[in-house]
């Protein structure tokens, strides 16, 4: 006699999709609906998982699909749904039934599971992806959908995950902000009802709000307590996450391309694929989440993730739009002096009918402005080179301002409405990315400076306006929707950069978009770094970059030593050294101690930006919560540790009175500390003649003395030999 658990099971099919810590586990039920049932800590037995609903009192007959794997629309569903469409006869219903799944071994660290569900009356089909990294415990979600009726489906809302948490409560942490003011965090405790987080810019979907975030569960999580699952979408335009508390108190979260403006069509036998959303859980609070993260970026998503990075001086603010091929050739020579690694030519080089004197003018109009250089950018590559340095160039090859000869040539490759005024954002509007002649010529712009330059070394691409008044004329032309554009522009987008990067696959590249107006792991694949904020006060870099580090590592976030803010140069030079160094100064202008500094932080970079760039990061003192911030870089093989710290408050007493634990050390090991970056004719206070334990130092603490007289302390903590 088979008993009722062994009856249960037979009738099930259960999908344990697991990695070194963690399991997501699927399993069917007697209609074939394919649900989440369990989402957390790795059971070490696997067979255990089939028992996990029998645990369970909620019959979810409130609406019997709260639990979904991709929740459909219009049929039995009352809940929010990750797919809604309109087939082909009008009809909005859809249902979906497990159909079969298999799972791939691609190396002995990544696992695909792919699961293909089907409507069981219309010939709409879904296969889902979990691609997990299993020592990094990161899941990249996606799914694809595939129209086998013989006339076009609409899609209508097309999530990448559907995922379905249960814990006592939900607290989520989500940004906000805006030009100059990005990464504020703000977190709430979800209660019922749906909490949406979205973007509908178009371009700079960012420039808002990331798709980026944090749930706790059961209790707010701290760096190093507590069950906290980190998220984020890889998708470069408009975004939609739903955090939905049910009535049963559990959390429902679907994520993936924002559905507004953009019903999709899908014609007979397409598919659709929807962008990645990434996420790890952590039982131990959200440090050991972020690690997770930055371990698996840099191994498998941005670009050389695992390489080094190239220290570099700006001329932006030291000169803007007014320059010339002399006063550039000096930068050069500073730029040599200092010791960096290259030098960055930014806007205002380009353009004759309409010269790029300022933001009004030029921009679409890819040729060397005469006046400025007559000899063109071959030139100042060989004086960059004759100067010790090498050299990277600023463009913006996704926009154009009305004020220029490819607008008169070409205003229907422009985003605007024909019966409307047109609206700016920097006096300038986006190229239609959706036609395939303007992803050629955004294509071309780079393709010609690299073929005519072979020695440039570096891009910065920068994206400074958002989407306003929607409408391609290419669609109209060739009888497409409208409703198409936000996506295709993302999908143009990448098909320029995915041409770029196969023909040009090493050349370091800064993603920037007025700071940080776009920042996601898809277009990461193409960049080795991206620019924060416009805003480089050193103070303000503190929390933002701060908060960017919980998604993203130290050596893709570009930080600039400038003369932003009210700080001392070391203040500000500091700060910088914490993410990928590089200098926005006028090195002429610096005093003989500023420079002697400046040159010695250079160099000291150079000496600690290995464990910056590839080491732990571990967030020790949170300047939300404290006057003053540190955080720390600790190697793999925890031999060598840097420690950051500075002070962020103002009031008479601020800083470090006691010591704080330090973390990611070998508590066996034996430790020198060591401070460095001190300003000329200044001494530490720290004791460097004594050693401490890892134990000592994890325990009882370590005290970097930092006040109002040290602002800004960093010290090298090295394995005694």
């Amino acid at each position: 006699m088979i008993n009722g658990f062994s009856a249960y099971a037979q009738n099930t099919v259960t999908i344990p999709i697991e990695s070194k810590q963690n399991a997501l586990v699927l399993q069917t039920d007697k209609d074939k609906h394919l649900g989440i049932i369990y989402f957390g800590k790795k059971l070490s037995n696997a067979n255990e998982y089939q028992s996990v609903p029998l645990q369970s009192r909620q019959s979810d007959s409130n609406a019997g699909i709260y639990n979904s794997v991709y929740t459909p629309a219009g049929s039995w569903n009352i809940s929010e749904p990750a797919l809604q469409v309109t087939h082909s006869d009008g009809n909005k219903s859809l249902d979906l039934v497990y159909v079969s799944h298999k799972t791939v071994n691609e190396n002995d660290n990544v696992t695909l599971t792919s699961i293909v569900l089907k409507d069981p009356v219309y010939a709409v089909e879904v296969t889902l992806f979990y691609k997990t990294y299993v020592q990094e415990n990161v899941t990249e979600q996606w799914s694809v959908i595939r129209n086998a009726e013989k006339g076009p489906v609409m899609l209508q809302k097309y999530a990448s995950a559907n995922l379905y948490l249960i814990a006592k409560d939900y607290f989520l942490t989500h940004y906000n902000g805006s030009w100059a003011r990005e990464m504020n965090p703000e977190e709430e405790q979800l209660t019922a009802g749906i909490r949406v987080l979205d973007s509908k810019l178009g371009t700079r979907a960012n420039l808002f709000q990331p798709p980026s975030f944090s749930v706790s569960f059961d209790k707010p999580a701290t760096e190093t307590e507590g069950k906290v699952l980190l998220g984020t979408l890889a998708w470069s335009g408009n975004f939609r996450m739903d955090f939905e508390v049910d009535s049963y108190h559990n959390l429902r979260l679907i994520a993936g391309i924002n559905n507004y403006a953009s019903e999709y069509p899908l014609n007979a036998n397409q598919e659709f694929k929807t962008p990645s959303f990434i996420y790890t859980f952590s039982e131990n609070g959200k440090g050991e989440a972020s690690r997770n993260l930055h371990n698996w970026a840099r191994k498998y998503r941005i670009l050389d993730g695992e390489g080094s990075r190239l220290t570099l001086l700006n001329n932006w603010e030291a000169t803007y739009f007014d320059f010339n091929e002399e006063k550039l050739s000096g930068l050069f020579k500073d730029g040599k002096k200092l010791g960096v690694d290259l030098f960055l030519l930014d806007d205002g080089w380009f353009a004759n009918k309409y010269p790029r004197n300022s933001d009004q003018a030029g921009l679409g109009d890819w040729q060397e402005n005469v006046k400025k250089l007559p000899h063109g950018i071959g030139y100042l590559v060989k004086e960059a080179k004759n100067a010790g340095i090498k050299f990277g160039i600023w463009v913006e090859p996704e926009m154009v301002n009305p004020k220029s000869e490819l607008y008169e040539k070409h205003p229907d490759w422009v985003i605007k409405q024909p019966q409307r005024p047109e609206h700016y954002m920097r006096n300038q509007l986006p190229l239609d990315l959706s036609n395939p002649e303007v992803q050629n010529f955004v294509f071309g712009i780079l393709d010609k400076l690299f073929t005519e330059n072979p020695e440039i070394a570096y891009i910065k691409w920068d994206c400074n306006a958002i989407t306003f008044n929607a409408y391609s004329a290419y669609l109209e032309k060739s009888k497409q929707k409208q409703s198409q554009l936000y996506v295709d522009y993302v999908k143009g987008l990448y098909k320029v950069l995915e041409k770029l990067r196969a023909k040009y696959p090493k050349v370091p590249m800064m993603l920037c978009s007025g700071g940080g107006g776009r920042v996601d792991y898809e277009a990461l694949k193409y960049f080795t770094e991206f620019w924060p904020s416009d805003n480089t006060d050193p103070l303000e870099r503190i929390f933002m970059q701060w908060e960017y580090s919980y998604f993203f590592p130290a050596l893709a976030q570009s930080a600039h030593v400038t003369d932003w803010g009210k700080q001392p140069l070391k203040f500000r030079t500091d700060v910088a050294m914490m993410g990928k160094l590089g200098y926005d100064i006028v090195v002429s202008h610096l005093n003989e101690k500023d420079l002697q500094f400046s040159q010695q932080a250079v160099s000291t970079y150079n000496s600690i930006k290995d464990v910056v760039w590839h080491g732990d990061l571990y967030r020790l003192v949170d300047p939300k919560k404290n006057d003053f911030a540190s955080l720390m870089f600790a190697s793999k093989n925890k031999e060598k540790a840097v420690l950051f710290s500075y002070l962020t408050g103002n009031r008479n007493g601020d800083g470090s009175d006691v010591p704080f634990r330090l973390q990611g050390l070998d508590p066996a090991k034996k430790y020198k500390v060591k401070e460095l970056n001190l300003y000329p004719e200044t001494k530490t206070v720290i004791q460097e003649n004594q050693t401490y334990s890892g134990e000592f130092l994890m325990t009882v603490g370590f005290n970097p003395a930092v006040n109002a007289r040290r602002t800004s302390v960093i010290v090298e903590i090295s394995a005694a030999q």
